[in-house]
């Protein structure tokens, strides 16, 4: 029986290399991201049916050194093992009509290298390894939290992850998080950078970081050393391992104002359930759809103003909110909404994610019906008690902005008047906006 490596040898080596065992839907950018440390790769070919791959090399030595290299360390592609051998083929040749993708992923790719160093002779072999097994990573639109076990999920799918620090520095969301080896840092830098964590939001910004090694105190919500779980936790705070983006916060918030419909119009997240506190009439639990638009929730609308009183939202103790049985005397005070059509985010992939911002003066308005004009609109927010101090309609008149005088006042327009019935089944979507007039 031979061995892998005696299998390897049997070919000769060669610039083309054949991948296999990749997993199912791998990408050309990963499997790219393999030969890149290695130098310049100047074309690919995917089997996908087979799940196999033929990776083209610039020179014969930088293929040599891959194919050294994964002996010694086994390549992971998604955390799976896959194979790299020679390929019986000197050159790759494929017909560019049907291998588009690939060439444009090879084309990206190739720009970004020319780009770093712009004076380097493609024909020079480049093999500087990767500079750091250690990303600093930038979150960009952080819509919803992100927390250290969730980066620690979707970089794991990369490598080994060993060590992670989060911190907030210049008002954004940022973490250090250090890979077993370095080649699996690159590929996740390679495969991650750009892309969002949620639809539209979330947005992972990497580098390299110049530290080659983390120092890692203390196991808790904001540093953890994988390799350490004797640490302690550091100021007595216990490792919380339900804060994480895929919604293990508790979805309840308590909240106490005048009014409750701000949460009903779901600028924020779904209401599920609302209950009126039996002893504290302007107090409420209200139970969304999951913790992390409980979490934007309250940290967009805690200490915003309406009808003249501050709005103050926190996170429950509670988990649901609990349907009483028919009868009990807070039966009329807590009512189900989970069939509600006010609802924005039940739909997967919706549009009303790329528009979650904090409250503003100004307000988006959507789905306006044909022969509505400006004057119509100006009316109709004015007689919801507020001042329109702007107006401005988009080119298709189906959607505007509208300025109000203060945060408070869109506020309660908003209240007011999304889902307001404009007759012909058009209901106005009333959301808050980013931009100004």
């Amino acid at each position: 029986m031979f061995t892998r490596k005696q299998r390897l040898d049997e070919s000769p080596p060669s610039r083309v290399l054949h991948i296999r065992k990749l997993p199912n839907e791998v990408s050309e950018t990963e499997v790219i991201a393999l030969g890149l440390p290695f130098g310049k790769v100047t074309n690919i070919l995917m089997l996908k049916g087979k799940n196999q791959a033929f990776l083209e090399l610039g020179t014969e030595e930088a293929a040599i050194t891959m194919v050294n290299y994964y002996t010694a360390v086994t390549p992971q592609v998604r955390n799976t093992p896959v194979f790299i051998q020679y390929s019986n083929h000197k050159e790759l040749k494929t017909d560019s009509a049907l291998n588009q993708r690939a060439q444009a992923v090879l084309q990206a790719v190739s720009a970004v290298q020319d780009g770093s160093s712009p004076s380097s002779d493609p024909g020079v072999l480049d093999l500087t390894p990767p500079p750091s097994p250690v990303l600093r990573i930038i979150i960009d639109n952080m819509f919803y939290p992100v927390t250290l076990d969730v980066l620690q999920q979707i970089f794991s799918k990369f490598g080994t992850v060993m060590k992670i620090i989060t911190f907030t520095k210049n008002n954004q969301f940022q973490a250090l998080l250090q890979f077993s080896d370095p080649v699996n840092a690159q590929q996740a830098k390679l495969s991650l950078d750009g892309q969002n964590i949620y639809n539209s939001c979330c947005t992972l910004r990497i580098d390299f970081s110049k530290l080659v090694n983390l120092n890692v105190k203390y196991n808790n919500d904001k540093s953890r050393d994988y390799t350490r779980p004797d640490l302690p936790t550091g100021d007595g705070e216990a490792t919380n391992k339900d804060h994480s983006l895929l919604g293990k916060y508790t979805t309840v918030l308590f909240f106490c104002t005048a009014s409750i419909h701000i949460f009903l119009q779901g600028v924020y997240g779904d209401v599920q359930r609302v209950k009126i506190l039996y002893n504290k009439k302007d107090s409420a639990l209200i139970q969304l759809s999951d913790g992390n638009q409980a979490q934007l929730a309250m940290s967009h609308l805690n200490g915003q103003k309406v009808f003249g009183k501050v709005m103050r939202v926190t996170l429950s103790k509670h988990q649901t909110v609990a349907l009483p049985r028919e009868g009990l005397d807070d039966h009329l005070l807590t009512k189900d909404f989970s069939g509600s059509p006010l609802h924005r985010f039940k739909k997967p992939g919706s549009k009303n994610f790329q528009n979650i911002f904090p409250p503003s003066a100004t307000l988006h308005l959507s789905n306006i019906r044909d022969g509505v004009g400006e004057d119509d609109l100006r009316l109709l927010f004015s007689n919801s008690g507020g001042t329109v101090k702007a107006f401005k309609f988009f080119q298709d008149r189906k959607m505007a902005l509208i300025q109000m005088s203060s945060v408070e006042e869109a506020i309660q327009a908003l209240m007011d008047l999304h889902n307001y019935d404009m007759g012909g089944n058009h209901h106005l979507k009333v959301s808050f906006s980013k931009s100004t007039i």
